[in-house]
């Protein structure tokens, strides 16, 4: 199991657009991925509905994970996606 906790980095959070940012990106990677609220229930990284269900603000801290069986590709994945929420980024960096 790989994870990261990040401290978002849009100002509003993963609502709207950031999230449909974050959903796209997170599947783009190809590999199973989570995100949490601190002590939160994780949900699927890649669903819309669950990441806005999160409510997660600016500056709160997630948690990314992925129990991808291949780890090299799970790494991979959620250094990427780690980036681009702390960063607040626009689309998925093509590499870290």
């Amino acid at each position: 199991m790989v994870e990261r906790r990040v401290i978002i980095g849009w100002s509003e959070g993963l609502h709207a657009r950031p999230a449909s940012i974050f959903v796209r990106a997170a599947t783009a990677t190809g590999v199973p991925v989570t995100i949490a609220r601190k002590g939160g229930t994780p949900v699927n990284a890649a669903s819309m509905l669950a990441v806005l269900s999160l409510g997660a603000e600016g500056g709160e801290e997630v948690v990314l994970a992925s129990g991808s069986a291949d780890p090299v590709a799970a790494e991979a994945a959620i250094d990427r996606l780690a980036r681009l929420v702390s960063e607040g980024l626009e689309e998925l960096p093509e590499t870290v």
